[in-house]
């Protein structure tokens, strides 16, 4: 097979993969979550069943896609550090750049498709278990990034979690703001504001680990 021919099947699948996203979506808002079948999301997009659960293991994963995108790769915010730049000093630049495009894993989103699945993860159980589950994994893979860097070290765990539990703090605020009213733009500056409080509050337990 060509490179062309290759090019052009992965641009097929990815098409295929956001039009069964964006149907799922459709459905969902209109009806609800528990509401709609994988066959009626099928039907919908024209495709099968099975291609479906091809690109989809569960119906939960149809929600969980747009927003995985960006936690998939949170590791970044440690493997991404320029030299010398220390875990807490490497994450905060990384997430205010993050913040400036309004990236969904900041919470700091106000586009219909973000703000349609907040509103499935607050109507639908099964969902907001689903989403620990995606944020305990995110914490494993920022532990594995500091572990491949500093193999055996007994404090890994420990900062990875501090971290974590500072982006997940200001994910819940920065969506907060999203929800009752705010644009994006609007909310931006307290965003900032309040990362780089929570960032120098982790600096001070943190310092300088994984610097140089």
């Amino acid at each position: 097979m060509s490179t062309v021919e290759e090019g052009l099947r992965e641009r097929k699948k990815r098409e295929t993969r956001q039009k069964i996203h964006n149907t799922a979506m459709e459905l969902f808002t209109e009806r609800g979550f528990a509401e709609v079948s994988v066959l009626e999301i099928a039907e919908r997009a024209g495709v099968s069943k099975m291609t479906v659960f091809n690109y989809f293991p569960t119906k939960e994963d149809i929600v969980l896609d747009v927003m995985g995108e960006g936690f998939n790769d949170i590791a970044q915010l440690v493997s991404d550090r320029r030299p010398g730049e220390s875990l807490v000093e490497g994450a905060r630049r990384e997430f205010l750049e993050r913040l400036a495009r309004h990236a969904p894993e900041t919470g700091l989103d106000d586009s219909p498709a973000y703000t349609a699945q907040l509103q499935l993860f607050r109507k639908t159980p099964s969902l907001a278990a689903r989403l620990l589950m995606f944020h305990i994994a995110a914490e494993g893979a920022m532990t594995e990034a500091i572990e491949r860097e500093r193999p055996g070290d007994p404090r890994a765990p420990f900062a990875a979690g501090q971290l974590y539990a500072l982006l997940r703090t200001l994910q819940v605020q920065n969506t907060r703001r999203i929800h009752l009213g705010q644009s994006a733009e609007e909310a931006h500056p307290d965003a900032v504001a309040a990362a780089n409080a929570g960032f120098d509050l982790l600096r001070g337990g943190l310092g300088d680990y994984l610097a140089g």
